[in-house]
């Protein structure tokens, strides 16, 4: 056979190396920043671009798509090339993803806290660098599969198996859940609405975490921990199990994100059954990692490697152990919505990604630059303060989570809400919210000693930029008949094939019916388009990441419908582009909030919380007083949202809905003035939000639900969406 020699690349491992420690401490600071913000609002410093609204996108994004995502490209780049024995198909690609990737990381750290943002989470960044995701995506992609095919190692290692899966299920997620109209350089609407929008954002949101967080993770481990540990991987055909099943199943599951919402009760019954499924091939995928070290654990006691790995593997295990528990209705009745939700994702990305990623560069420092590591005992000081922040930050959510849930259901013997104020719970948790800073500093300070423990080991050898390397090349053609799991291995195009029906398959069950099917979403006679002013007023809501801490979907429970009104209808949404039903209560429901208080409250509040509040943990926000609202965008967010279906009359932007807007800004001015505000400017920005929150509910009243009229629709009483108070 003949044998070739060829060189590895390792600069652009070494660049993704780099830049995973940069955005690392980055984004674990804006995190910390956050998180101290939630029992000290002033840390804001009264700047309107870290407040915890804007500051919450910005940290998820730079963990998620900056730290995790560097550090899987730097494990991909580097395994691909090793185990396809063959160079990276091109070297200018490779350097195109670096750079494409990072300016986007750049692009979104200056437009989250500007507050340009679509509000859907983990999908934030805006149409133009959606854009730049989509072609920096392909050309990773182009990248992967071309070196797949110049391969000279003939059957495709299971590590790849879960490269694959990546690459197509991330295209096709961003591609169809970034769907959108512009309506500006940096602003657009989504061309979902309410309940479909929904949909389609949480089977992205959860199989952004399966696809992005998990599945190239469970193909790094598959490389690395047989690697450091020296030992082949337990199960060949518990790996093949764990992979189909796993990449089949996961793309159903993200459903369960809305349970006891308006969502259709059998697309949520869907996602359930699911994600309980799920359990047996995630739980392979643990098993087949945690074995692989069976008569091994002598020298995980001693090398960092392999115990920031265990631990990596044992949280992917607890996390989706906990995940399709959560799922249950029963359960998540009592979860959705508190901070219990926030542990379960904290342990997942702190535990699996945060360690998993340390782990494989303790492993590559030291041999891309041929030395030593600098520090052993440094490495054990990273190991027990990550280990010891994770504890610190999930022990106290968890115990949150429980009081919210359970503090929100509480009903005294008569028959009424034990704690009916809503800032009850707020400050019940308080002390958990400083408990849980304390574990992101014990993490953040563990990951600053580590990435100077590594900037040491790199500055004390010489790096070594291409790696000379011989193989035999292997024909596809050549050797013995091949049968069943080791033959597709051998074919990549099918096996990608197979792998892209695989996950098609749920979405498709799931989404394709929502728009198809109009019994999904009956409509509301009285649900109306929102006004001028109120369009506005949403998107400062959007641009303020409101939608972080409130959200807008009461659920069917007595708990619920005692506090906030009636539970919310999928009709009452149809002209939500995007929705925004929220994943998180820091503040109450803001469903029915149109009417509950008179204009001057709600300007009052946002001026100082605590005056109305007193003990609210939410900031002020003097910037809405003196900022005047961006009338000039007006016509072209009419004209977009038109475009989605919205139902606003040909031309009605150019002329009609300024006077609109501002016959509405001058009522709500006179509303002002009758509760002793007589200095408010009607074209502040603040007028524009009281517009919005004022009409939050008010299309629908609570009432018997009058029979269905037959052709889809249900006639419910209108209340007047634009009241003089």
């Amino acid at each position: 056979m003949k044998t070739e020699t060829f060189r590895y690349d390792n600069r652009i491992v070494r660049a993704f190396a780099i830049a995973t420690m940069v955005w690392g401490i980055v984004g674990m600071s804006a995190g910390l920043l956050a998180a101290v913000q939630l029992f000290w609002p002033e840390a804001n410093l009264s700047l309107q671009f870290v407040t915890f609204g804007r500051l919450r996108p910005l940290h998820t994004n730079a963990v998620i798509f900056a730290f995790v995502g560097n550090g899987m490209f730097m494990g991909v780049y580097y395994s691909l090339q090793r185990l396809c024995k063959a160079r990276m198909f091109s070297d200018a690609l490779s350097w195109i993803n670096f750079w494409g990737w990072n300016a986007i990381i750049v692009a979104a750290a200056l437009t989250l806290p500007l507050g340009f943002t679509t509000s859907k989470e983990y999908a934030e960044l805006e149409w133009p660098i959606d854009l730049a995701i989509t072609l920096i995506w392909v050309a990773f992609a182009v990248n992967l599969f071309g070196t797949i095919a110049k391969r000279r190692e003939k059957h495709l290692y299971v590590a790849i198996w879960f490269y694959i899966a990546t690459a197509v299920t991330v295209a096709v997620l961003h591609i169809v859940n970034s769907l959108e109209v512009p309506a500006g350089a940096f602003k657009s609407y989504s061309i979902y609405a309410g309940v479909q929008d929904a949909l389609v954002q949480w089977w992205y949101g959860h199989n952004a975490v399966a696809f992005f967080l998990t599945t190239p993770f469970l193909g790094l481990m598959y490389y690395f921990l047989p690697k450091a540990a020296n030992r082949p991987v337990f199960s060949y055909r518990l790996s093949i199990i764990h992979f189909w099943a796993l990449i089949f199943l996961y793309i159903w599951a993200g459903p369960h994100h809305l349970l006891y919402t308006a969502l259709p009760d059998w697309a949520q019954s869907l996602g359930m059954v699911f994600s309980v499924m799920l359990v047996a091939p995630s739980w392979g995928g643990m098993l087949n990692g945690l074995l692989t070290l069976r008569g091994a654990w002598d020298k995980v006691r001693q090398d960092p490697v392999l115990k920031f790995m265990v631990v990596a593997v044992t949280a992917y295990g607890m996390a989706t152990l906990e995940g399709p528990m959560l799922s249950i209705k029963s359960v998540n009745s009592l979860s959705h919505y508190t901070d219990w939700t926030i542990a379960h994702v904290h342990t997942g990305a702190l535990g699996w990604n945060g360690f998993i990623i340390f782990s494989m560069l303790y492993w590559l420092v030291p041999r891309l630059w041929r030395t030593p590591l600098y520090s052993l005992k440094l490495a054990n000081w990273h190991f027990w303060l990550g280990l010891l922040g994770i504890m610190f930050y999930a022990i106290p959510m968890y115990w949150a989570g429980v009081t919210q849930g359970l503090m929100w259901k509480q009903f005294t013997p008569d028959g009424f809400l034990q704690y009916p104020n809503f800032l009850e719970t707020v400050m019940q948790i308080v002390p958990m919210y400083r408990l849980r800073a304390i574990g992101g500093t014990l993490f953040l300070v563990g990951t600053i000693v580590g990435v100077y423990n590594l900037v040491r080991t790199m500055r004390s050898g010489v790096f070594e930029p291409d790696t000379e390397a011989q193989a035999v090349v292997q024909a596809e053609a050549s050797g013995a008949a091949e049968h069943g799991h080791r033959w597709i291995e051998s074919k990549p195009a099918l096996f990608t094939l197979l792998a892209t029906v695989a996950i098609l398959i749920g979405g498709a069950v799931e989404i394709i019916p929502m728009f198809l099917i109009r019994s999904n979403v009956p409509t509301i006679s009285s649900v109306k388009p929102y006004t001028p002013l109120e369009v506005l007023g949403r998107d400062l809501y959007i641009r303020e990441g409101c939608v972080g801490c409130h959200s807008q979907m009461i659920r069917p429970f007595r708990s619920e419908t005692e506090r906030y009104g009636e539970y919310s209808k999928s009709g009452e949404y149809v002209f939500d582009h995007p929705f925004l039903w929220g994943s998180k209560r820091t503040g109450p429901d803001l469903q029915r909030e149109g009417g509950r208080y008179p204009d001057a409250w709600h300007y009052n509040h946002m001026e100082d919380p605590r005056s109305v509040s007193p003990g609210s943990i939410m900031p002020p926000y003097p910037w809405l007083y003196t900022q005047t609202l961006d009338t000039n965008a007006l016509p072209a967010r009419i004209a977009a949202l038109r475009k989605v279906g919205v139902p606003y009359p040909p031309g009605f932007e150019n002329g009609e809905a300024q006077k609109q807007l501002a016959a509405q800004a001058a009522k709500i001015v006179v509303n002002l003035r009758v509760g002793s505000i007589t200095n408010a400017a009607p074209n502040a920005e603040i007028i524009g939000l009281i517009a919005y929150l004022q009409r939050l509910g008010t299309d629908i009243k609570s009432a018997p639900a009058a029979a269905d009229a037959g052709d889809g629709s249900v006639p419910v009483a209108a209340l007047n969406p634009n009241p003089v108070r």
